[in-house]
């Protein structure tokens, strides 16, 4: 069951579901005008009826982290709301537009290699009986950095890249030191094997310490403090600069990085360091 939750007094949330890939989804609310981070993967509708009942207005901007299905579906539902994207997330959607959703579509791109069968499932689980996928392309673009004033809230929207898709875009908002990662620091997927590489990983973290955030919050997890991020952050630094002094070679980081911490490694960090040794292969 989905969930709304608040941070403050200005920014609302949904609770995502792994299941069907639903990300988090977020409203900033200034004294004018409302944004709302990304328009979800088919039932934004839920989070929009959800924040009525809580007596926050409908949005009147959206913006897209980046392409990803689960991230620009609902678009099309997301009535009045001016969408917002980077030029590189507009001219990615623009491809999906020819696309069929059919089972036989999906399962034909998945054997070509063009679609990952994570996101083929998903999109089975999301959409059942009534697969009528409308993509829809952002209204407004840029390139680089916008700032948006909601009154007395200030939003930051900033191309940031990185390895989970290149046109990643992260929104901070400025009063409340909340910074909305969405899928950013994530590895990518899109590919044989999911993979982090070094110099796309380390620059994207360099960009990220510019912010003067407090909460973080990231698409397919939950937000998380300053101390949970820099940690995160630290993982990955270490795990980049490892790869490179040996290589990529799995076995000798996973070596390393145990006797570095003198202890057994958790799940996270033997599948960072697989996806770090992938990408140096690849």
């Amino acid at each position: 069951m989905q969930l709304i939750e608040r941070i403050g007094e200005r920014f609302w949330y949904m609770t995502p579901v792994s299941e069907t890939d639903r990300p988090i989804l977020g409203m900033v609310v200034g004294n004018e005008k409302t944004l709302m981070i990304d328009a979800g993967n088919s039932e934004e509708q839920l989070f929009l009826e959800m924040l009525l009942d809580k007596q926050v207005a409908y949005p009147d901007f959206v913006v897209l982290t980046h392409w990803h299905w689960d991230h620009v579906f609902g678009l099309s539902h997301v009535k009045k709301a001016i969408s917002i994207s980077s030029v590189k997330t507009k001219e990615a959607i623009e491809k999906m537009l020819p696309l069929s959703w059919s089972d036989e579509a999906l399962d034909q791109r998945v054997a070509e290699g063009t679609e990952i069968e994570f996101c083929s499932t998903a999109i089975k689980k999301e959409f059942t009986a009534n697969r009528d996928i409308k993509i829809t392309l952002p209204e407004l673009t840029f390139v680089g950095k916008v700032e948006i004033d909601l009154g007395g809230l200030t939003c930051i929207l900033q191309h940031v890249g990185g390895d989970h898709a290149g046109d990643s875009v992260v929104v901070y908002i400025k009063e409340e030191k909340i910074l909305f990662l969405a899928d950013s620091i994530y590895p990518n997927i899109f590919s044989p094997k999911r993979n982090y590489t070094i110099a796309g990983t380390l620059a994207l973290l360099d960009i990220l310490e510019t912010f003067d955030a407090e909460t973080y919050i990231l698409s397919h997890w939950k937000p998380i403090s300053k101390e949970e991020y820099h940690r995160e952050a630290k993982l990955l630094r270490t795990i980049a600069e490892l790869t490179g002094t040996l290589n990529g070679q799995q076995n000798k980081m996973i070596e390393e990085y145990k006797n570095s911490c003198r202890r057994e490694l958790t799940e996270d960090e033997l599948e960072t360091i697989y996806c770090f040794s992938n990408g140096y292969h690849m």
